[in-house]
């Protein structure tokens, strides 16, 4: 951009007259609209220590599948910009937010959740380099290591104990040589490379997912169906509490309110002499001799005593839901009146 006045000509800085565009670019971005046009789904990847002819790999195996695309974020933000204004497509306005970082975008009409899993799990091991995030601790482990003595101040360096066995060098005990999210050094990097240890595995990570306008994280495929039904449980459970507390019925806590006030009417029974029910009855005879209920129930034991239980059992068969619901909560509930009903039989 450059302005005349009169003899004088003006050059603003950071401006050209005749601005030209390389043709590579003009090309990427005809690509990119062109998938836009095609395409409503996307994942964003991470492709952080990813080597290209990894990427080469992956472009082949899921052709027909699904598209890679990798470029200058720059560039790509772009490109999104402008394509929204002529097309007027705001939902892709999230898409361009998430230009950010060593990213790439995998465009697909399949399944995404099956799709992540076999980009997640193609993974390529690879050697520590120097001034790289470790992503896990590295373990050199103790034995032989092939090396000559005459190597042995490489390890006496890093504070590593060795000795000497059969004319090579033994690592004496394991040891902690990366942690995890630290750097890897100059000299871990080289030590791990002469052991030929490659402690680490890079592959295309699936960020986040871009559908129809929505951008969500990508972890949410990894919520498997037990962890939705115990997540529900557990807020049935919370709000049934609070209504049981509040005196409030609904239907998560009308079942609690009933056993609550059937277990109220049992123990008003027990204080009746002249009042009572089937119900009431097994209660009273399990607290008046609990060891015969106990053996009936636990199936063993024989004799007079065997049949006695197994009488009473029977003589209660016509009713048998009353006696299993009544039974088990009664019995953990007025356990300590045990004592207390024996002494008024006595």
């Amino acid at each position: 951009m450059s302005e005349d006045f009169g003899d004088i000509h003006i050059e603003l800085p950071g401006s050209r007259a005749n601005k030209v565009v390389p043709q590579r670019k003009l090309d990427y971005g005809q690509k990119l609209r062109k998938i836009l046009d095609e395409y409503d789904t996307c994942l964003i990847v991470s492709i952080t220590n990813v080597g290209s002819k990894q990427i080469a790999e992956m472009r082949k195996d899921f052709r027909g599948r699904a598209r890679f695309l990798f470029g200058k974020n720059t560039l790509i933000r772009k490109v999104l910009r402008d394509y929204v204004k002529e097309t007027g497509k705001k939902q892709l306005m999230p898409l361009m937010d998430n230009v950010y970082g060593n990213i790439g975008f995998v465009f697909t009409k399949e399944n995404v959740a099956d799709l992540r899993k076999e980009i997640m799990a193609r993974k390529k091991q690879c050697a520590a380099k120097a001034g790289t995030v470790a992503p896990t601790d590295v373990y050199i482990p103790a034995g032989p290591t092939g090396m000559e003595p005459t190597q042995t101040a490489f390890f006496q360096a890093m504070n590593i104990p060795t000795r000497i066995n059969r004319g090579q060098i033994d690592i004496e005990e394991e040891v902690h040589i990366i942690a995890a999210g630290t750097k890897v050094g100059a000299s871990e990097a080289s030590l791990l490379i002469k052991l030929g240890i490659k402690p680490f595995y890079y592959g295309v990570v699936v960020e986040q997912i871009y559908d129809k306008g929505e951008v969500i994280d990508a972890c949410v495929f990894d919520i498997t169906p037990q962890q939705i039904a115990n997540a529900f449980y557990s807020g049935v459970q919370q709000i049934s509490a609070l209504c049981f507390e509040l005196n409030y019925p609904t239907i998560v806590n009308v079942p609690q309110s009933l056993v609550r006030a059937y277990k109220d009417a049992l123990a008003l029974g027990l204080e009746l002499n002249t009042y009572s029910w089937d119900g009431l009855d097994t209660i009273k005879q399990i607290l008046e001799n609990p060891n015969a209920f106990a053996a009936a129930a636990g199936g063993g034991g024989g004799g007079a005593a065997a049949a006695g239980g197994g009488a009473a059992v029977a003589a209660k068969e016509p009713t048998p839901e009353p006696e299993s619901s009544e039974a088990q909560p009664a019995g953990g509930m007025f356990g300590a009146d045990e004592e207390s009903s024996d002494e008024s039989s006595d």
